[in-house]
């Protein structure tokens, strides 16, 4: 018996051993995953570093504190204090109206429509959505809101136009989300007698909340930095508008935008450093938003 037992044991034994030759193989993927993480990493160091490097020089009080009203491109000084206001507000207004009508179709897609035609519907318009190029929807609001509607350029024109950009983002962010969620929490939810609408609102997004984060300021990235649109909606001023519902109002993309076409040194001084500001803005919210999703993440997640 002692001889017949150690002879099962023998093949368990060897069923875990790896041989050289797939040590050697899963070692030249993980380099070469390693690899592929660096050289991706090159170019976004390169423009992190270039654009660090060169808008430093005028990230003083002044840039944040003044605005570039009577200062002439050629001139030192001068600020992005307008325009600094201008994005907050504008992206602040698109995702109000973009964020509950995004999320709310993304639910509905989930949880509610299943294989219906509408579901279909909505689901390739979204698809469709996602790849308009940020003119167009420039050109939309251009001529529904301003040339039909007939009002004036303002802050809120651009923040329509920014919502048209940023929907399709977050309902697919979304809706990938509230598939990850598992089914055996909703049933178990159901078992108790919970309705769809409280189950939805209790169990699956408090679950899928840290996603639909992350998706949500993915999208707010994609459109802080939006030029197009906002050229067209939003106009230009180089004084402060605190006020985006009437008149001109300036945003970095602009700022940057105008800066930069000046040949003057001390234009593109203030344009690096304005596009400096932009991506330091867009990595506090980043922080931001992940510090509240994991707070009101449910516990153990």
């Amino acid at each position: 018996m002692t001889t017949a037992t150690t002879r099962r044991s023998a093949p368990d034994t060897s069923l875990t051993s790896v041989s050289a030759g797939r040590r050697l193989k899963d070692r030249a993927v993980q380099g070469l995953v390693y690899l592929a993480f660096a050289l991706a990493l090159v170019p976004l160091l390169s423009v992190l570093w270039t654009v660090v490097v060169n808008g430093a020089g005028r990230l003083d009080p002044t840039f944040f504190q003044f605005s570039m009203n009577a200062v002439s491109g050629s001139d030192p000084g001068g600020g992005a204090y307008h325009a600094i206001i201008g994005t907050l507000e504008q992206v602040a207004i698109t995702s109000l109206i973009a964020v509950p009508i995004a999320v709310l179709t993304a639910i509905y897609l989930v949880e509610y429509a299943g294989s219906g035609r509408l579901g279909k519907v909505i689901s390739f318009t979204v698809d469709v959505m996602t790849g308009i190029p940020s003119i167009v929807a420039g050109l939309f609001v251009l001529a529904l809101w301003l040339l039909t509607f007939g009002f004036a350029f303002s802050g809120f024109a651009g923040s329509l136009a920014l919502t048209i950009l940023m929907i399709p983002t977050v309902v697919r962010a979304t809706e990938e989300m509230l598939k990850l969620v598992p089914n055996d929490l909703r049933e178990a939810s159901y078992a108790l007698g919970v309705p769809r609408w409280r189950t939805v609102c209790f169990v699956v997004l408090p679950t899928a909340m840290t996603g639909i984060v992350t998706g949500v300021m993915l999208a707010v990235a994609r459109v802080m930095g939006e030029t197009a649109p906002l050229l067209l909606t939003i106009f230009f001023t180089k004084a402060i508008n605190n006020d985006p519902l009437n008149g001109p109002q300036a945003s970095l993309p602009t700022f940057i935008w105008e800066q930069a076409a000046d040949p003057s040194q001390n234009s593109i001084d203030r344009a690096w450093t304005g596009a400096l500001v932009l991506i330091g803005i867009i990595m506090l919210l980043n922080l931001a938003a992940r510090f509240v999703a994991r707070r009101k993440a449910p516990a153990g997640r």
